[in-house]
């Protein structure tokens, strides 16, 4: 056998891919361009994605900052900088912290429902019913999840911001001996609207990647439960990856001097 034929099948194979999520992506971004529309599904969504994931990603945020504010003081303590510690902290959550383990936390939990939930529709032939009633399953299964995601995720990442400098301003009050007035005034003094606008946008695409993949990998499960566990496998990877290569693009476009 030719030993480059295996390099050029996956090669293949991968082009494939992109091109079907291009086409996926086109179709359930195109769905709002007409009616009918499904505002309770969205809705329903938007509760889900939203509510429901507000416990763990405040566990997520606080634990987050108190880490930060202990490993930054062990760190500047050997400079004598332990003023910058609560500018670091907020930078660090504000910027990067906050979207990057929202996005992750929300990948693990939206991102294996949706495909799950789809992958399920898919095998059970319930997408195929929907097809039957006239219904358009990117109108009715995708878009909403789509809206949802990209809208719910900044308000989780807004939170996670809140509390994860709430759980570094309690260490390091609490714990490191700050002041918390000087803490409060140094937080504030550095922090300017780019970082927070940035880390916003940041929520945004992280969320309509996670249900992007989601959505993509149910609606083209096969192969019964097996197809259907391999899909919520792909959808949270695919996600987390995506996560972390966009992280990099928007941080590129936002700070790039």
């Amino acid at each position: 056998m030719n030993p480059l034929q295996p390099i050029g099948n996956a090669f293949l194979g991968f082009l494939a891919a992109i091109g079907r999520l291009s086409i996926f992506t086109f179709h359930s971004v195109t769905a709002f361009l007409s009616p009918p529309y499904y505002p309770r599904q969205m809705f329903r969504q938007m509760i889900e994605i939203g509510y429901y994931s507000l416990p763990v990603i405040g566990l997520t945020a606080i634990f987050t900052g108190a880490v930060l504010a202990l490993q930054s003081y062990s760190g500047f303590s050997r400079f004598s900088a332990e003023s910058s510690i609560p500018t670091v902290v907020v930078l660090s959550i504000t910027r990067e912290l906050g979207p990057v383990l929202a996005g992750l936390m929300v990948a693990g939990r939206i991102g294996a429902a949706f495909a799950a939930e789809i992958g399920t529709m898919r095998v059970t032939e319930q997408i195929d019913a929907l097809v039957t009633l006239s219904t358009n399953p990117f109108k009715y299964l995708v878009f909403p999840r789509l809206v949802a995601g990209a809208l719910m995720l900044p308000f989780l990442v807004l939170v996670a911001d809140i509390i994860g400098v709430f759980g570094g301003y309690l260490v390091s009050v609490g714990k490191l001996g700050f002041s918390p007035e000087p803490y409060l005034n140094n937080t504030l003094e550095f922090l300017e609207t780019k970082d927070v606008v940035s880390g916003l946008v940041k929520a945004s695409a992280f969320g309509f990647i996670v249900a992007l993949m989601g959505c993509y990998h149910g609606f083209y499960s096969r192969g019964g439960a097996q197809g259907v566990g391999a899909a919520t496998t792909n959808a949270v990877v695919t996600a987390s990856i995506l996560i972390l290569l966009f992280n990099y693009l928007i941080t590129e476009l936002f700070f790039a001097s």
